[in-house]
């Protein structure tokens, strides 16, 4: 039987930082930063709640960043 792979480190970011960014500048900077997948949605948008390695997301209002978290 093959070990499980461990999955790469998240970057190192708190994910406060974002909220009160355009949306566009904080995709900008969470890229920059290392994240490899990052999610923008509408405020009350219905997801999965599945956690994915290395995505940020964002609930954007008005092309404002009003919440942040991580998976």
């Amino acid at each position: 039987m093959s070990s499980i792979p461990t999955p790469p480190a998240q970057p190192d970011d708190a994910p406060d930082s974002y909220v009160g960014l355009t949306a566009v500048e904080a995709e900008r900077i969470a890229r920059e930063r290392g994240w490899t997948t990052v999610r923008a949605l509408p405020p009350g948008a219905i997801i999965t709640l599945e956690f994915l390695q290395g995505r940020l997301n964002f609930e954007v209002e008005n092309d404002t960043v009003i919440r942040c978290w991580l998976g």
